[in-house]
């Protein structure tokens, strides 16, 4: 199968001015009318995450991945307080907008990693919503504090490291939720999660003002009433030891007819959809 990748830029507008977003559209030769398949990563991650899911499923969909501003390759902000569900919704809405005018596709696959997947479901929830099929990757309407809080003891940090192996040490250290990935997907992951900075030692490629979003946080966050109101087909994806997506939320997000769910052993938060398994549950729900 040959396949095609082609990184994009978008300038989109912003309280800041307009600002400029990176994606990516995977597809194989022939599937340049296929149906369109968005990928959006988890809090502190990039686009990159989603390569190896991109290629697999380059067959059937065009592949589309992108760096939510102040990630990966897409522009940072000057004011943190700029970071936040509101701007990242009307990022995607923005870049939705500009695909289906390229591709005249009205409808799109969403699968979201974390807050990748609340972005796609306060995305499905507003009327006349372009979303098909959602997936929310072991995330729920039902966040716990405690989840949270781990997440924000190391997000607006901003080590640096001489090497691309001390670069990989902490990523195995803080992503250990994302289960066992080989020695070769590890790699995959620290090439893209740093870049060098102007000091000359390697730096997440991540904005640490994405941190200002947990400023005040002190209790659950509680999405019932946006979950209430999606509509289109759901699967739920859960790290069996997840800190962030507890089974009781689940079981209550799967009262509804249309939402299905699988539960992941060996990982926590978020099952990093790399292996043959878990590639292979998000096609079964995609591809019918």
């Amino acid at each position: 199968m040959t396949l095609e990748a082609h990184t994009h830029f978008l300038n989109v507008e912003t309280p800041e001015g307009p600002r400029r977003i990176a994606w990516e559209c995977w597809h194989a030769h022939g599937m340049e009318q296929a149906p369109v398949l968005i990928c959006v990563h988890g809090l502190t991650r990039n686009r990159h995450d989603f390569d190896l899911i991109a290629k697999a499923m380059s067959d059937h969909y065009r592949v589309v991945t992108v760096d939510i501003l102040g990630r990966g390759d897409s522009d940072r902000l000057t004011a943190p307080e700029h970071y936040g569900y509101p701007l990242y919704i009307s990022q995607m809405l923005q870049l939705l907008k500009h695909i289906a005018e390229a591709t005249g596709e009205q409808r799109f696959d969403w699968l979201g990693t974390s807050m990748g997947g609340l972005i796609g479901m306060m995305i499905a929830a507003s009327p006349g919503s372009p979303i098909e099929r959602l997936i929310m990757n072991d995330i729920g309407p039902f966040i716990p504090l405690k989840g949270l809080t781990r997440l924000s003891d190391y997000v607006g940090r901003d080590p640096a490291f001489s090497t691309m192996a001390e670069a990989e040490e902490y990523l195995r250290l803080i992503l250990s939720g994302f289960g066992r990935l080989t020695e070769e997907q590890w790699r995959h992951m620290a090439r893209y999660s740093v870049a060098t900075g102007a000091d000359g030692y390697l730096r997440l490629r991540y904005d640490p003002a994405i941190a200002s979003a947990f400023n005040g946080l002190s209790e659950d966050v509680d999405l019932w009433a946006v979950w209430d109101a999606v509509s289109c087909p759901v699967l739920v994806l859960r790290g069996e030891e997840s800190d962030l997506l507890d089974s009781g939320t689940v079981a209550r997000m799967c009262e509804k007819p249309s939402v299905l769910s699988r539960a992941f052993a060996q990982c926590g938060h978020a099952p990093a959809l790399m292996s043959d398994d878990q590639i292979q549950c998000v096609r079964d729900f995609l591809v019918m």
